[in-house]
């Protein structure tokens, strides 16, 4: 069996692999040790409805299971939730925001690359087709060179779970993974209900608009023979392959992402703070795992 254990239950991640779990045979290989949440109810709602354990703390299943999902609501606590259970060299599923502090996403990383631990994760905006198809179009440059792009996605700059941390990811994502994970610079704007930032590549402008607690998300590119792109809509597809991404890292296959560019969304995020609170355009800070 493949033991593993979910820390940090109040998010939609815990319950759609909890169902992926149950329900598809490909995983019937799998057992739930325990369920954790700093939140009793949430973790008490998940152990009704799916019948795994809830468990005291978060380090009760240290030397217990074959692998870790991490999903906090609040990224805050994902290094916390992680540490004790590094020495055991197990793969870990790692939500977002990774962290919500940049110089701790490093050492966070620093940490897994040293104890050999193999992950994977992120926000699921990331594998939805309308991004990954945008994707593609980039690489081939599709109706020519990529001229710039739009992203929408929702907000909660005054969530109690770190602030623009906890939803900021998605759009973060989603641009990542279609134009790139290292604008040059950013530059954020505030007006009523929405944040506007320009993200500013070598050749091209990506504009993003986060809309304070309206959830819709958007994505378009923009080349020298058209447009492309549209209305991103929710599919229980993203959260398949994220375990399915899992599942193989469970399985002994490498991971695939760099640990650098793994934490690449909370530079960016915090590059969009910094520009939100100065009123200029500002640069990613630097850094190296």
């Amino acid at each position: 069996m493949k033991r593993v254990a979910i820390l940090g239950c109040e998010n939609s991640h815990a319950n759609k692999f909890l169902a992926e779990i149950r329900d598809n045979p490909a995983y019937s290989d799998y057992e739930v040790v325990g369920i954790y949440s700093n939140e009793d109810e949430a973790a008490k709602k998940l152990s009704d409805e799916f019948g795994v354990p809830v468990l005291d703390s978060y380090d009760a299943a240290v030397g217990k299971v074959d692998g870790l999902i991490i999903t906090a609501r609040d990224g805050k606590y994902h290094y916390e939730y992680a540490k004790p259970y590094i020495a055991s060299g197990i793969p870990m599923f790692i939500d977002k925001p990774i962290t919500a502090d940049p110089d701790e996403a490093v050492e966070f990383m620093r940490v897994l690359r040293d104890g050999g631990i193999r992950i994977c994760g992120g926000s699921s905006l990331g594998q939805a087709d309308e991004i990954i198809a945008l994707r593609e179009s980039v690489l081939t440059e599709k109706d020519g060179k990529t001229m710039g792009g739009v992203v929408r996605a929702p907000l909660q700059s005054d969530s109690p779970h770190s602030g623009i941390y906890f939803y900021a990811a998605h759009l973060v994502e989603m641009l990542s993974v279609v134009f790139g994970r290292y604008p040059k610079s950013v530059k954020a704007y505030a007006v009523e209900n929405q944040k506007t930032v320009v993200f500013r590549y070598e050749s091209y402008d990506v504009v993003g608009i986060f809309t304070e607690h309206a959830y819709k998300y958007f994505a378009a590119r923009f080349s020298e023979g058209g447009s492309e792109g549209g209305v991103i809509v929710g599919s229980l597809k993203w959260f398949k392959r994220e375990f399915s991404e899992f599942d193989a890292l469970m399985n002994g296959d490498a991971q695939h992402i760099s640990y650098d560019d793994f934490i690449s969304s909370v530079f960016v995020i915090d590059a969009i703070a910094r520009s939100l609170e100065c009123g200029e355009e500002v640069t990613l800070r630097k850094y190296e795992v």
